[in-house]
């Protein structure tokens, strides 16, 4: 499907998705090398969480 914003950019709805899953990718292995923690989602507990490099997770309140 092609919208208005779309069709001035060129840019079509896969290839925009496509786009910001890499971008998430390289975020998180720039944060793995950093040693910084990588907010995920669990979907049997419906809660966001930080995974830390240690492997411990943190949950959202």
């Amino acid at each position: 499907m092609t919208n208005e914003l779309d069709s001035m950019c060129g840019v079509s709805d896969e290839e925009l998705t496509e786009r910001f899953k890499e971008a998430i990718r390289l975020d998180n292995e720039e944060r793995r090398i950093k040693g910084e923690p990588i907010a995920k989602y669990d979907t049997e507990k419906r809660k966001a969480y930080l995974e830390y490099p240690d492997g411990r997770k943190r949950y959202a309140n």
